[in-house]
């Protein structure tokens, strides 16, 4: 938990303290960078140190990760200007990419199928928590101490992490690895999957930010990352222990997930990008308020998440989380039909319901995908949905923008002669006029306020699709009954949860389980 914290705590402490490190360091034009260069990192590694996990062990890894994430968070307290810094932070994200996939995976390694769910709680637990706490006490820290203090708070608590975790983790030896050959790591493919998701990444992030969607930097970027990815494909083929083998897109349960999460990924932009423009901009209220508003989802979902077993316990994995998702799909569709302007209750009330409906969509497929692998697997199974799950965000902050962007310039070309002059050009513009209206008459404040209105719903129309999106997965690709290897089986749980619906046969070179292809 220490150690997940600090890859929790990073996503989000950072974005209070923006204005004193541009005040310090300079870099206002490319400081979205900070973000964006940590995010890019901690996505394309999420597959390679999976599958390092299973080669080499969850704690070799773990603790090469926190290593590297405590020399990147030194780094980014001593940077120069922004440019160093946007660099360190990519090193930060390195070691944070071995975080966020090892810690899930040492959860189904410690803990039975019947426990699980409560250890996953207390780590979604540690993400709502840091929602919470990180900008604030990044404020604090920015305001009355020194923005670098933001990194150098890293370098205690992770030495306690490492210190717990090599003095208490004890991994048993693997009886599979008796005898065999020293295991080789495609170094080949890893290269490859770093420039197919780099690339994929940033035309994703910058465009229409940076540049236009169709201009010559989005499409090269677009087609480099297509070329990258052919290379990919053709380099996993050929290797022995490919960084992302075939088996995980092979297998129905595994390929049902992964598109399930990147939906979940997709939708889960609409209420933490933009539900804070819509509270401080529609409903007027504070920053602090604002972040209230979306913070009780964080809080509901770990709770939700924890009593997720007493629902697929009796009714299966596939079962609880069509029910956690077709519930989102209606919150989410029920958004537009809040009065304008409303109450803040109103839109809080809506989060804290998405985030119980989420959580008992969520955790009920990183069990059941977890459970359905053996050890040699578990690792690259559980980068491969939290993977997914990033490359949807990514996807969705390109597509609602693109939505959010396209309705409001439709707004704003609607807008009555008498009021156009002098009106703001994009959502950013329009938050920070709304925030200062000394400028603009009543008339024109109430129709931008209107206008944000109309934004907001629409990009949650749109994540109501992407919700609807993963429960036809569910119905449609994913199997019955999830198959749970014997290792996770318990006497006293539902016989359902331990038939498979496929057939598997033994692969005794590679130790792992393939379908029957009769």
């Amino acid at each position: 938990m220490l150690g997940m914290a600090l890859a929790a705590l990073d996503a989000t402490i950072i974005s209070t303290a923006i204005p004193q490190i541009v005040g310090d360091l300079g870099g206002f034009s490319v400081f979205s960078w900070l973000f964006s260069g940590y995010l890019l990192a901690v996505t394309v590694t999420l597959p390679v140190y999976g599958k390092l996990s299973d080669t080499f062990g969850r704690k070799p890894v773990l603790i090469a990760g926190i290593t590297l994430f405590l020399a990147g968070s030194l780094l980014c307290a001593g940077a120069w200007n922004m440019a160093s810094l946007i660099a360190f932070r990519i090193v930060q994200g390195l070691g944070g990419g071995a975080l966020q996939g090892t810690v899930q995976t040492i959860a189904a390694d410690l803990y039975p199928l019947k426990e699980r769910p409560k250890i996953q709680a207390r780590l979604s637990s540690v993400w709502a928590v840091s929602s919470v706490l990180g900008p604030a006490v990044g404020g604090l820290l920015a305001g009355y101490a020194d923005w670098r203090w933001i990194f150098l708070i890293n370098l205690p608590v992770g030495a306690l992490a490492l210190w717990l975790i090599t003095r208490h983790l004890h991994e048993p030896a693997r009886p599979d690895r008796k005898g065999a050959p020293p295991p080789r790591v495609d170094w080949a493919g890893a290269l490859a999957i770093f420039a197919c998701g780099g690339l994929l990444l940033t035309a994703l992030v910058q465009g229409g930010v940076a540049w236009p969607w169709l201009s010559a930097p989005s499409l090269a970027l677009l087609a480099g990352a297509g070329v990258c990815a052919a290379v990919t494909v053709v380099i996993e083929r050929r290797v022995a222990e490919p960084i992302i083998p075939g088996w995980v897109w092979r297998r129905r349960t595994i390929a049902a997930v992964n598109l399930a999460f990147g939906a979940l990924g997709l939708l889960i932009i609409a209420p933490t990008v933009f539900l804070p423009t819509y509270a401080q901009s529609v409903l007027g209220l504070g920053p602090i308020a604002a972040g209230f508003v979306l913070s009780v989802m964080s809080l509901s979902w770990p709770i939700s998440a924890a009593f997720s077993n007493r629902v697929y316990n009796r009714i299966g994995f596939r079962q609880s989380a069509i029910i956690g998702i077709g519930l989102a799909a209606l919150i989410l569709a029920a958004f537009p039909f809040l009065p304008y302007p409303g109450a803040a209750w109103q839109p809080a009330l809506l989060m804290l319901l998405l985030g119980a409906a989420l959580g008992l969509f969520q955790l009920p497929l990183i069990i059941g995908v977890q459970s359905s692998v053996g050890w040699s697997e578990r690792g690259t199974a559980t980068a491969s949905i939290l993977f997914c799950r990033q490359v949807g965000q990514s996807v969705g902050a390109a597509l609602f923008g693109a939505v959010a962007n396209a309705t409001l310039a439709a707004r704003l070309d609607d807008a009555p002669a008498d009021i156009r002059p002098g009106l703001p050009a994009d959502l950013d513009a329009v938050s920070q006029a709304l925030e200062h209206p000394g400028s603009l008459t009543d008339r024109a404040a109430d129709y931008l306020r209107q206008g944000v209105d109309t934004v907001i719903d629409h990009v949650y129309v749109g994540a109501a699709g992407a919700a609807l999106l993963a429960l036809a997965v569910l119905v449609l690709v994913a199997p019955r009954r999830f198959p749970v290897r014997e290792e996770f089986a318990e006497r006293d749980e539902p016989e359902e949860l331990h038939e498979p619906d496929e057939r598997y046969e033994r692969d005794e070179r590679y130790e792992r389980y393939e379908p029957d292809s009769t």
